[in-house]
């Protein structure tokens, strides 16, 4: 059984000092994607690097205190990319991508809107960028698992208020039909969705209101996949019993040799 779960951290040393790391040990994990490192080489200790038996592996962002991902692996990678090759992108440290043997799984942080028009531009930007890489990578004839806040709610299910969201970031109805062309054009699967099809799964809240407590939350952070790979997943969590940052780690167990 080959585990993979991806977390937005919201910061890496913020998730390090609520148990974060005490949890990656007990998390039986094969592969840990993690975002939002805010962090630079230089903020990250020895012991971040290589904590429990993993091997850490990150693409930080050059803003400091900005973006950022990486990958925490048990199983040493063949090769590492960061970055997809565009450099406006790239420079927010949002794509690194660990290739073992046939699979490659990829910690993906795409840009959030919320903060502005600007940003949102920043956001279709990249999606339009995103499209055809997405399109080559499912070409190649890799098995290929995209971890990460892809900052989409896909569907209504996908998040509590969704009729008052309809016009903000995260749930537009541009964004909601490039995410459905990722799926149906291109034939990358939803792989939470292939397995649980309940209302109420969410992996992230606001900080207003009560949100948290109350459970009014978006899903928006996922395991999408090729088709192949997707199909041999047999279980999926949203861990809630702990919380490192805003979001919940989603796990999902794959029947898969790397």
């Amino acid at each position: 059984m080959l585990r993979i779960i991806t977390l937005n951290l919201n910061g890496i040393r913020s998730a390090g000092r609520k148990g974060f790391f005490e949890w990656l040990g007990r998390s039986g994990a094969d592969i840990v994607c993690v975002q939002e490192l805010k962090a630079q080489a230089a903020d990250v200790p020895a012991d971040m690097l290589a904590p429990h038996g993993y091997r850490g592996y990150f693409h930080y962002a050059e803003k400091k205190g900005y973006s950022g991902v990486g990958l925490f692996t048990r199983h040493p990678p063949v090769k590492v990319i960061e970055g997809i090759g565009i450099a406006d992108i790239d420079s927010e440290g949002r794509y690194l991508r660990a290739d073992f043997g046939k699979l490659s799984v990829i910690s993906l942080y795409l840009p959030s809107g919320s903060s502005g028009e600007h940003r949102q531009q920043a956001k279709f930007r990249f999606m339009d960028h995103f499209f055809p890489h997405l399109k080559e990578l499912a070409a190649a004839g890799r098995e290929v698992v995209l971890c990460g806040d892809w900052n989409i709610a896909h569907r209504e299910i996908d998040l509590k208020n969704w009729r008052g969201n309809q016009k903000n970031s995260g749930f537009l109805p541009e964004e909601r039909a490039w995410l459905t062309r990722v799926f149906d054009e291109l034939g990358w699967v939803d792989v939470f969705r292939r397995i649980d099809e309940r209302p109420e799964q969410y992996t992230w809240w606001s900080n207003r209101g009560q949100a948290w407590a109350k459970n009014v939350g978006w899903r928006i952070d996922y395991h999408i996949a090729t088709p192949g790979v997707a199909a041999t997943a047999k279980q999926v969590s949203i861990y809630k019993d702990e919380r490192f940052s805003d979001h919940a780690s989603l796990t999902i167990d794959y029947e898969f040799g790397l």
